[in-house]
């Protein structure tokens, strides 16, 4: 999670609490449009999740408030992307941003060759990640190594593709959309894929379409957050989304009024749910506490604890 200083304006910083699903634009760094937003809603506490390349567009969530506890949760979520490929060039960022260091044919495939090389990709796998990445080594990002010119061993990670579409070939340019799991490299996946076909690629354009359960059309433009903030950043923080909609799927732990304030101090109460792992909770009012741990024996402990009420 990314947060960012507050902001001297008209209206002071508050108490904001809730998610905006933004459509990143290109050209930006998620903790760029963060930064932005934040000062468009005026809020004293924000961090974003599942971080874009600048040049990428899409679903970021932006979380402020009590809204951030819930950033970790949703980075283990599963993701969509539509995917535009240039084929017969690599860079060595691995997408449009970077320097051509290789080119290659492009074969001659039908369409329904090229659906059965990416169905080859779909399941578990393992990639290696890209050096040009944010993950560390001995302390360095890899990025800032890569910049220098450094290459350095990385190991493979499993990922999980769930689905790939194919949408359009033509060319040197192929577009697909991938469901996947967390931790899944789109760049490198490209490059899998025109290797396994005999070629080289870069990722030319990636855009998410999804994080979780949120839907593709309630995500806000940039220039729609400006356009409602113009009003007062009150207008803005109408768009937000309950903390809890980002756990849509999640077994519901209903509590008695009685073991309210026992769970909300950190103490692990009797419940009516079944099953066993992370729940979210709420009290009688159909107020939303937080996350717990459900036990087999039908406890549930408290993990994350949301404030009942935040001033405005």
């Amino acid at each position: 999670m990314a947060s960012t200083p507050e902001s001297p304006g008209r209206h002071k910083p508050a108490v904001v609490d809730g998610l905006l699903l933004l459509n990143k634009p290109a050209g930006m760094t998620s903790n760029q449009a963060l930064q932005k937003v934040k000062r468009l809603i005026k809020a004293k506490k924000a961090g974003h999740t599942g971080s874009l390349d600048p040049a990428a567009t899409g679903m970021l969530p932006l979380c402020f408030g009590e809204a951030t506890k819930i950033c970790a949760y949703l980075l283990e979520a599963d993701k969509t992307y539509r995917v535009t490929a240039r084929l017969g060039e690599a860079t060595d960022t691995g997408d449009a941003d970077g320097q051509v260091i290789q080119t290659a044919p492009v074969p001659e495939l039908s369409r329904e060759d090229w659906e059965t090389a990416i169905a080859a990709f779909v399941g578990d796998t393992e990639q290696i990640p890209p050096m040009y990445s944010a993950l560390k080594k001995d302390g360095k990002r890899l990025y800032e190594l890569a910049r220098k010119g450094e290459v350095v061993e990385r190991k493979a990670r499993p990922v999980h593709i769930e689905e790939i579409r194919l949408l359009e070939v033509s060319g040197t340019r192929l577009v697909f959309r991938v469901h996947c799991s967390k931790g899944t490299y789109i760049r490198t996946l490209v490059e899998d894929i025109a290797r396994s076909v005999g070629t080289v690629a870069h990722t030319a354009r990636l855009h998410r379409e999804t994080v979780g359960s949120f839907r593709a059309e309630d995500m806000l433009d940039m220039s729609g957050a400006e356009k409602a903030a113009e009003e007062g950043p009150e207008a803005l923080r109408a768009r937000l989304l309950p903390a809890d909609a980002a756990l849509t799927g999640w077994i519901e732990c209903q509590l008695d009024a009685v073991d309210v304030e026992r769970f909300c101090g950190g103490q692990a109460v009797s419940s009516r749910a079944a099953g066993e792992g992370l729940v979210k909770v709420y009290g009688p009012d159909a107020c939303f506490l937080g996350i717990g741990e459900l036990s087999a024996d039908g406890s549930v402990a408290p993990k994350r604890i949301f404030k009942r009420s935040a001033a405005e």
